[in-house]
């Protein structure tokens, strides 16, 4: 039997299993992130986030020092990034007494990312530029047809704006929207926007389901808001976008993205995992 140690944290309750693993000895299986992220017969999480040093990357190019965050989905798939999930590191490795909460850099699939401790428990992470698409791709759910628009945050995302928020709320995401000419899965955001500078927000993320939240998400419904609404020239725009978990805040500069929000540590185990 192996046992791991572990932590469990969230970010406006879009949870995670953290684990240490400084030299890539862990290696879990996809079936040990399933495991982990059971929410019966696990410890219970959208994903897990294990710390390795990016040294032990074959694809990581940039400094071998760096802090790795390799992010699984729950039902054990890579994912290239997790906003939400990257706060909640960087909270886990500053209470670990293994980053400094003033500014630390991190290594991800998607890239570098920096990021910092604000107040409390807020933290902020530059979730880098967003490509945003103006062709429209049709989203299937329930037998209805929208239309919306691609967004790359590090990670696919495809947001479809709404009108009214009973609308938002009637939505059925028990299962994945289809969305097209996305043959790698993608994240999908329904989004109403409730006045200016404020939107409201549902999710169904590849791999996972619907979550309480999602950063990537909230920067992608952000970047999408920001291309429709009037002022378009404008070279800074800030939403404040609520989700079922709480909410976060989306700073635009120029072409860069900044997430602001709250990322709680809540425990620190042992986890006896089964065998292969």
């Amino acid at each position: 039997m192996r046992t791991w140690s572990f932590a469990k944290g969230h970010g406006t309750g879009n949870d995670f299993v953290l684990m240490m693993d400084r030299s890539g000895l862990l290696n879990p299986s996809d079936n040990d992130v399933r495991f982990l992220c059971d929410r019966r017969c696990g410890i219970g999480g959208d994903g897990v986030l294990r710390a390795v040093k990016a040294e032990q990357i074959p694809t990581w190019t940039g400094d071998p020092d760096l802090w790795f965050m390799d992010y699984r989905n729950a039902d054990g798939s890579i994912a290239e990034i997790c906003a939400n999930g990257l706060r909640v590191f960087i909270r886990w490795l500053i209470e670990e007494d293994l980053a400094d909460g003033s500014g630390v850099d991190i290594a991800t699939r998607a890239g570098l990312r920096h990021g910092q401790g604000v107040r409390d428990s807020l933290i902020r992470v530059d979730v880098g530029c967003p490509t945003w698409s103006p062709t429209s791709t049709t989203v299937e759910l329930g037998g209805v047809g929208y239309q919306g628009n691609p967004v790359d945050v590090g990670n696919p995302h495809c947001v479809v704006r709404l009108n009214t928020l009973e609308e938002l709320e009637n939505l059925d995401l028990s299962v994945a929207p289809v969305a097209d000419g996305f043959t790698q899965g993608v994240n999908v955001e329904f989004v109403v926007a409730t006045s200016p500078g404020h939107l409201t927000m549902r999710v169904y993320e590849r791999g996972v389901g619907e979550t309480l939240s999602c950063g990537t998400g909230v920067v992608a419904a952000s970047v999408n808001a920001a291309h429709h609404d009037p002022g378009e020239e404008s070279q800074t725009r800030t939403y404040v976008v609520e989700v079922p978990g709480g909410h976060l805040t989306v700073d635009l500069v120029d072409n860069q993205a900044l997430l602001t929000g709250p990322a709680v540590i809540l425990a620190r185990g042992k986890v006896n995992l089964p065998s292969e």
